[in-house]
């Protein structure tokens, strides 16, 4: 996947698409300080419920084109709660991927997550990059990543583009726009495409830094690195602006920019 175009003045056909990241909401698991990753597929508890309810309230006036959310069982909970308080999601349909899953933790599944960060201390890696017996490495858990990321952009590029994609002049950075006022549609705001995607914390950490180191996301000003790197709260928010433009039959990203990270002020604590 190309990073960004090269200066090139010359007009071409570009389409915006919204990314809006959501963590899934609370589960008895996370309650109690107990890892889940993959074997544990727990639905939402009573609080995570709430949460899920208070982002879908946050987001009820905010458009979306495509939802995807992970085949766990509290994802889609939370996407369908979210689908339910939204004005524009009616006649949607979810769609859901296993590449969306939580990073597999292998034995340390249904364990205590403090016992978890102290084998990792004792390896001297940190948390959530350690991977016990069993489990999904870093690296394995971007691939997972990268390829839900291109499979989500020829979709959305061959539903989309045709009727919503511009004329524009590329450039080699995404355009400059107003920084987030604390509003649910900042950056989304006039963008006619779209995606939801619900999906689990240690996922996302891989997900914004394969974004940010890899793939050279713009950030907003004064972003903190440790901070854009840290596990999102229980229906914490991240939203990106990613452009696509057509070569030959597939789509390509060409520009990313993070709007917001781990927006969880719909929350009440």
């Amino acid at each position: 996947m190309r990073r960004y175009l090269a200066f090139n003045f010359r007009s071409m056909k570009t389409l915006t698409l919204g990314l809006t990241l959501v963590r899934h909401g609370e589960t008895q698991y996370n309650k109690d300080g107990l890892l889940q990753g993959q074997a544990i597929d727990l639905p939402l508890s009573e609080t995570g419920l709430i949460q899920a309810e208070a982002a879908g309230w946050y987001l009820r006036d905010v458009k979306f084109s495509n939802v995807f959310a992970s085949d766990m069982l509290r994802a889609k909970q939370t996407a369908e709660t979210i689908m339910k308080c939204n004005t524009s999601c009616s006649a949607l349909q979810i769609v859901c991927d296993p590449l969306l899953k939580e990073k597999s933790f292998g034995t340390a599944e249904g364990g205590r997550l403090q016992d978890f960060k102290d084998m990792a201390k004792a390896a001297g890696q940190s948390f959530p990059g350690f991977t016990p017996p069993g489990g999904e490495t870093q690296e394995q858990v971007k691939e997972r990543v990268k390829e839900f990321l291109e499979k989500m952009l020829q979709q959305i590029g061959a539903e989309h583009f045709h009727e919503r994609g511009q004329d524009e002049i590329a450039l080699s950075a995404p355009p400059e726009t107003s920084p987030a006022e604390g509003k649910a549609d900042d950056g989304v705001k006039d963008v006619p495409v779209h995606a939801l995607v619900v999906t689990h914390g240690a996922y996302m950490c891989v997900a914004v830094r394969y974004f940010v180191e890899e793939l050279r996301c713009c950030l907003p000003q004064g972003s903190d690195k440790a901070h854009m790197f840290s596990l999102s709260p229980n229906t914490g928010l991240c939203r990106f602006i990613l452009t696509l433009r057509k070569q030959n039959d597939r789509f390509l990203l060409s520009a990313l920019r993070c709007v917001f990270i781990h927006r969880g002020d719909h929350v009440k604590q």
